[in-house]
């Protein structure tokens, strides 16, 4: 059984500095995709950059929480603030989404508007996923599936980690938002799969995020199991930019998706490298 590896970075169109990592990481690195902030601040100079790179599967980072809506903020006032932006309590945001229609409704036409924004490029759409993977609500992920199909979805991912795979490399202490995750999200694959999505066996970077370092990246492609795996990055050229978190090493990202020591345990673990389309055919085996 063939160890298959995506490394996808997230964020792309948040800044120019973001961009940069990824176009550096993709040209001269291990990275195989990235998902796009349609309505980003850098959007724009991301779409630039990814015509430039057709090897690169481009996806959609669908962003409904700290982040501006691709729809005017009048249209989707119970998601956004005062300022425009959407809001930042999570819990407090999917409990109304999950309860008042009239929020849902908001919902579902922004993430169309998402959609729509990202066909509108002309890129293939490769993937799906969500900003601080909000997508593990089961409102937003029954709307990703029904709006998607209009859109050729065929691939998402669910963040379903083995903390054990993770424990080999490093001790790591579970967290209590982990702990309650971890069902959310294999609920999520079992849910997309049955829908007809194709979707890793497993996603790595969840515990490290921000911090995938060259030392932590070259032992997971050591250890990697067989099936598909997606490892997520975070690269950028620099490590404060507006809207970047606080405390995460954008830069030693980049630093590890382009050491030649990673790529090395790419090469000699006979890993196989790709996109979500190169291994998301509907018709062929995921093993």
């Amino acid at each position: 059984m063939k160890r298959r590896l995506i490394v996808t970075a997230d964020d792309f169109g948040a800044s120019i500095a973001v961009n940069e990592g990824i176009e550096i990481a993709h040209r001269t690195g291990i990275l195989t995709a990235a998902s796009l902030m349609v309505a980003g601040a850098a959007a724009e100079d991301a779409l630039i950059r990814a015509r430039h790179l057709p090897a690169l599967g481009v996806g959609l980072h669908l962003v409904l929480v700290e982040g501006r809506p691709a729809l005017p903020p009048e249209q989707v006032p119970d998601l956004v603030d005062s300022t425009g932006h959407f809001r930042a309590n999570m819990a407090l945001a999917g409990a109304n989404m999950f309860f008042r229609p009239v929020v849902r409704r908001q919902l579902a036409a922004e993430i169309e508007a998402q959609f729509a924004a990202f066909a509108a490029t002309g890129l293939p759409l490769d993937h799906v996923n969500a900003h601080k993977h909000f997508h593990l609500h089961p409102t937003i992920a029954g709307l990703i599936l029904r709006i998607g199909a209009r859109y050729g979805l065929v691939a998402a991912r669910a963040p379903v980690e083995p903390l054990g795979l993770i424990g080999a490399v490093e001790p790591v202490q579970p967290t209590l938002a982990g702990r309650i995750a971890g069902p959310y999200a294999r609920s999520l694959a079992s849910r997309f799969r049955r829908a007809g999505l194709a979707v890793p066996d497993r996603v790595l970077g969840l515990a490290w995020s921000g911090h995938m370092t060259t030392r932590r990246l070259a032992a997971l492609i050591e250890r990697l199991p067989s099936g598909l795996t997606e490892i997520y990055t975070h690269p950028a050229t620099q490590d404060a930019y507006p809207g970047s978190a606080p405390g995460y090493e954008y830069r030693a990202e980049l630093a590890a998706l382009v050491d030649p020591a990673v790529k090395a345990r790419v090469r000699e673990q006979e890993v196989t490298l790709g996109r979500f389309a190169d291994f998301t055919t509907r018709k062929e085996d995921p093993t």
